[in-house]
């Protein structure tokens, strides 16, 4: 019987390397791609314009805001299609309503992620100096903004990482895994998940085939 252990090399909330011995290239490699893909994180999904009189296109405008890494909990909030809410902007269990209310009045304004106010004070921007928009004297914008968890494969701004990176060593089924953040997740917590859906997957796939 083969044994898997794994090696912490480095590890911070920034990123973390692994060294995984003991295991197929297919599985390691599994585990980098659900870290981009399949690890849940938090995304402003839909945006309400109340008022905009920038110079920025309402669209434009909602697409900047979805890009915004939020930092993330995945013990208080569920994937929106988990849950039994049926309401298509979400509720306290599968969502988290965010306001920006910025007017530029006697000069120039630069709108930043800190701006953004949260229900949520747990689910806030990674960063508060992200650049939003850029308001002229008189010019304002009025919107809410709806975060819910995502996966990656269903659109970047879900990715939780920024780099994922499997390499091998000088050693048969030897192999360092890095993992960076974006900042919305811990970084050792998105390999933990990564390698836990995977786990997951392959019960459900021997269950569907009989094999467990």
């Amino acid at each position: 019987m083969v044994t898997v252990s794994v090696e912490v090399v480095e590890s911070s909330d920034e990123a973390v390397k692994v060294r995984i011995k003991g295991i197929d290239r297919t599985y390691a490699n599994a585990i980098r791609r659900f870290a981009i893909s399949e690890v849940p994180s938090m995304a402003i999904d839909e945006v309400v314009i109340l008022e905009n009189s920038s110079v920025m296109y309402d669209e434009l405008l909602a697409h900047r805001l979805g890009l915004l890494p939020l930092k993330t909990d995945l013990e208080r909030y569920i994937l929106p299609e988990q849950c039994d809410c049926r309401n298509p902007l979400g509720c306290s269990k599968c969502r988290v309503l965010l306001v920006l209310d910025a007017q530029a009045r006697d000069k120039v304004l630069t709108v930043y992620s800190g701006n953004l106010v949260s229900e949520d004070r747990e689910i806030i921007p990674i960063a508060d100096k992200i650049p939003i928009v850029k308001l002229a004297q008189g010019q304002k914008v009025k919107l809410e903004a709806y975060a819910k968890l995502g996966r990656g494969k269903d659109h970047a701004k879900w990715q939780p990482v920024s780099a994922s990176v499997l390499t091998e060593t000088n050693k048969e089924n030897e192999f360092d895994l890095y993992i960076e953040s974006v900042g919305s997740l811990p970084a050792p917590m998105i390999i933990a998940k990564a390698a836990e859906i995977l786990h997951s997957k392959l019960e459900d796939f021997a269950t569907a085939k009989g094999l467990a």
